[in-house]
């Protein structure tokens, strides 16, 4: 019999729930509050079937564009051979989750928000550019003996007295 190629072909690892989290959906899952322009991961829970993505969109991350009643628009770009196209998808909430791949970005805008207002304070001028780390300093290792390595002449005579 040839392998099937149906929707959830090839899902049965995928789509299975994690240890220890089966059964009834926390409500915590229903009351996540997503906004337009929100990054999200769809990760698709295998226990609820109605608005389920695509295999192909799990693990994806994508920018929120609508929002219903039960579900998010999600855009997420998507390689078809040599073009990137982006396509929008409608995803139920359960299979949805706020992304933190902007935790640094926004760490980092706060942080830089917080010096600036602080330089500002002293009169001060200051970059908030990140910089590149550059070379490492050097330094002289103390204490080490230089040792002189020279080979071991090739004696053919003894060498062949061992035999093959």
């Amino acid at each position: 019999m040839p392998a099937g190629h149906g929707l959830r072909a090839r899902t049965r690892d995928m789509f299975s729930r994690g240890f220890r989290k089966r059964g009834t959906i926390p409500l915590s899952t229903y009351l996540r509050i997503f906004k337009i322009g929100d990054y999200v991961d769809i990760k698709v829970n295998g226990a609820v079937h109605k608005g389920m993505p695509h295999k192909f969109y799990h693990g994806r991350t994508g920018r929120v564009w609508n929002i219903t009643k039960r579900a998010i628009g999600v855009e997420v770009n998507k390689q078809v051979r040599n073009k990137i196209l982006k396509k929008r998808i409608h995803v139920r909430i359960e299979h949805a989750q706020q992304s933190r791949c902007t935790e640094d970005f926004k760490l980092r805008v706060k942080k830089n928000d917080q010096l600036k207002t602080e330089a500002k304070a002293k009169g001060e001028v200051i970059s908030t550019k990140r910089q590149p780390e550059g070379p490492k300093p050097g330094f002289m290792v103390e204490g080490a003996t230089l040792e002189a390595v020279t080979p071991i002449p090739y004696d053919v005579v003894n060498d062949l007295k061992g035999g093959y």
